[in-house]
Formats: C-alpha cells, structure tokens, sequence
C-alpha cells in the first residue's frame, strides 16, 4: 500500500500504549512514524475487546489507532490467511496478521519472534 510503511502488530500497540521499553527500542530503531502505520482489522478486536478496559483506556487506545491506518479482511488477505495456515502451524489471528502484511506489503512489526519466522519462510511462497 503506497505511503505507508509498517504493520504494528497487536503487542506492538499493546507495548507502545503501556510504553514498554523493549517496544520502545523497536519503534525507535525502525525510525516508526505512525501516520505511516497500518493496522489489521484483528489488532482492533484484540486491542478494544479486552475485558475490563476503562473508558481512559479504549480513549487511548483509539486515538493510536485513529493516526494509523485501518487495513481491512478483504479477499486478498482471507485467500492469502488460507495459504499461509495451511504451511504453517499457529493460531488464526495470527495468520490473518500475517496475511495483512504480505497482502498490503508492509513490513512486519511485532515481539512475537515465532511468527516473524514463519512468515520469513512463507514470503517468497505467497502467490494471490
């Protein structure tokens, strides 16, 4: 997608809102500018659906998520998210994350080091 750079991953959000210093070093080490971000549809279920959130905090939340960019579940990502479960083992929101990225060609950012793997592995395979 033209103009912008990342995908911030759920725990990336999650990490850039409680300002845990291992996220931190990440956002500063790629340069991130997050109205050059995107998000997937999934990070916003995740992200606002937590049981218990305060009002202060679904507020700080959605004011994070309103300087990036919505990435929807289109087709592409569904017949991509298919593709790339079935090569690879993990949990479902986790391929539709990864599916986002390839599909909108975006890199990548996220603390789960398993699905960095994987997704390395399945890049040079997807075909849409």
């Amino acid at each position: 997608m033209s103009g912008l750079d990342y995908l911030l991953d759920t725990n990336v959000v999650i990490g850039v809102l409680g300002r845990n210093p291992n996220v931190l070093e990440l956002i500063s080490q790629h340069h991130v500018n997050f109205d050059r971000c995107g998000y997937s549809a999934i990070s916003r279920m995740e992200l606002l659906s937590f049981h218990g959130l305060t009002d202060e905090s679904k507020h700080a939340i959605q004011l994070l998520l309103d300087r990036m960019h919505y990435l929807p579940i289109n087709g592409d990502v569904e017949t991509s998210c298919i593709a790339f479960r079935s090569m690879q083992k993990g949990k479902l929101p986790d391929a539709i994350i990864a599916a986002t990225s390839l599909v909108y060609e975006l890199k990548l950012l996220t603390l789960d080091k398993g699905l960095v793997n994987k997704l390395s592995q399945f890049q040079p395979q997807l075909s849409i």
